[in-house]
């Protein structure tokens, strides 16, 4: 059991990590009518959720309309956009969304950073879009967002696409710090206490990692992805970090999603990468999704970005299976 005072404390030693990467909901509006993906015009048009929150959404591609559900937490859809979203819009119309405190949108006036929160957030988005359905795809901790997201709305999902996808945030947490330990020099690193509690070993781990710049070995195979990576984050015309620094303090994150994939009967492609223990190469072998496919890919935790072709291909593999609307 993760205990949220020591989960608070480990964060900030994770903060640049995860930016690299990642109540009951208020009455939504009415839904507008639904509109064919051809007719939602590319740009980036208003969306203020229902209670209040700018959000940032941009529109552009052709095909099925897709929502990217980032994660980090908190790390923005920029990220993703530039290093393989892009690739993808030939074949799916994607909706490249800024969760509420991140990136390019703006921050909650009430701090209501709930996971119930999220998803509502989701949820107005699809309605003013004015989108019967659409395909979910979520990379890394937004796995937990999306999953709760279809599980909520499941008439809403036409397919989910999971990249690393994290459903059970504490499992995960394990798999890095057992391999982010490994990665630090024999000589010099202070030893690790199995006894202790997670989010004090996790913190621990990720803080030496952040100290002796090797954040991007844990997340990339080869030092010029990571490099890349980087540059483009360093290069977002807005980051909104509030949401990283909420999300810890909020229990509902830390719970295991992997029961909840068992009722979920949309289509769903799971995308793993081999070497990635920033989710952990064996984390999608949890899921229990009844229709579920899994691709893994060499590589660590961004395969749209390590291994580009192959990922695209997975995607358009899988999206070709979906029926298209009228």
């Amino acid at each position: 059991m993760i205990k949220l005072p020591s989960l608070r404390r480990a964060v900030s030693a994770a903060t640049c990590c995860a930016l690299l990467l990642g109540a009951a909901p208020l009455l939504a509006q009415p839904a507008k009518p639904a509109r064919a993906a051809a007719q939602l015009t590319s740009g980036t048009p208003t969306i203020t959720t229902t209670d209040g929150v700018r959000l940032f959404v941009q529109v552009a591609g052709q095909g099925l309309p897709c929502v990217f559900v980032h994660g980090g937490p908190g790390a923005g859809s920029y990220g993703f956009e530039a290093l393989g979203g892009r690739a993808l819009e030939p074949r799916l119309q994607m909706i490249y969304l800024d969760q509420r405190g991140s990136g390019r949108s703006a921050s909650a006036p009430s701090k209501d950073y709930s996971l119930d929160r999220l998803v509502q957030d989701l949820e107005d988005v699809r309605q003013q879009l004015g989108l019967d359905k659409w395909v979910v795809m979520a990379h890394s901790f937004g796995g937990t967002i999306a999953t709760a997201y279809a599980a909520r709305h499941p008439e809403r999902v036409q397919a989910l696409i999971l990249v690393n996808g994290i459903l059970n945030l504490p499992a995960t947490m394990e798999a890095t710090t057992t391999y982010g330990y490994a990665l630090l020099p024999a000589e010099g690193r202070p030893p690790l206490d199995p006894a202790a509690p997670l989010p004090q070993r996790w913190g621990m781990v990720m803080g030496l990692l952040g100290q002796q710049k090797l954040l991007g070995k844990l997340m990339y195979a080869a030092d010029t992805a990571a490099a890349r990576a980087s540059q483009v984050v360093r290069s977002q015309p807005q980051r909104n970090q509030e949401f990283a620094s909420a999300v810890f303090q909020r229990p509902e994150y830390l719970q295991d999603f992997t029961a909840a994939s068992a009722q979920l009967t949309m289509p769903v492609l799971v995308i793993s990468g081999r070497e990635d223990y920033v989710t952990g190469p064996d984390h999608y072998k949890s899921f229990r999704f009844p229709r579920q496919q899994a691709v893994v890919l060499p590589g660590k935790h961004y395969p749209f970005q390590e291994n580009p072709r192959a990922f695209q291909q997975a995607v358009a593999d899988f999206v070709g299976q979906l029926p298209r609307g009228k």
